[in-house]
């Protein structure tokens, strides 16, 4: 029976994938990225991928404002995963959108036509309006490191609030100015 469980596991062990998430600092996230960008999400489509191996999401964003790169009124990304008829495809980490969402989105290439969602969720800093005052605030994703020590996720943790779209804006703007600012 040993021997035919060690086969087995040879024989496919190869078959076996796995997603490893290692958190990024802000002061990464925003320099590793090509582009970043506010705005609202207006077109969500699945598209096959890989000679239809797999399902990625073509993702468009009407931009209200750039805080790095771009210039036009619109930005269309690819995240992993997807669906399409009775087929899913699912990247365990990667985002998922829906028409009408508002995102700050920090994205850069991989080599391929579209540009792709820095670390996957970690590049999506989703936009809330407050019920209370209306204004806009962001969310920082749950995976996101504060230094090079392990970490403990804490439901209400301070780096975790959310902060007005404008006091965000001044926080990439500063990790971009020369000698850029830790968050």
């Amino acid at each position: 029976m040993r021997k035919l469980l060690v086969v087995a596991c040879v024989l496919f062990g190869a078959v076996a994938h796995a997603t490893v998430l290692i958190p990024a600092e802000f002061r990464e996230v925003v320099q590793g990225s090509e582009l970043i960008a506010y705005g609202r999400i207006v077109d969500v489509r699945p598209q096959w991928a890989d000679n239809r191996r797999r399902i990625d999401t073509v993702v468009t964003l009407e931009v209200a404002s750039w805080l790095k790169g771009g210039s036009d009124g619109t930005i269309t990304f690819k995240v992993p995963g997807g669906e399409m008829g009775r087929y899913r495809s699912v990247m365990v980490g990667a985002p998922t959108f829906q028409p009408g969402d508002e995102a700050v989105l920090f994205l850069k290439s991989d080599g391929s036509d579209l540009p792709v969602v820095f670390g996957l969720s970690q590049g999506v800093f989703r936009v809330k309006i407050d019920a209370d005052t209306g204004r806009r605030l962001v969310v920082p994703p749950a995976l996101l490191a504060s230094g090079n020590a392990p970490e403990v996720l804490r439901r209400g943790a301070a780096n975790r609030r959310p902060v007005a779209l404008d006091e965000f804006g001044a926080q990439v703007r500063s990790v971009l100015a020369p000698g850029g600012a830790a968050r």
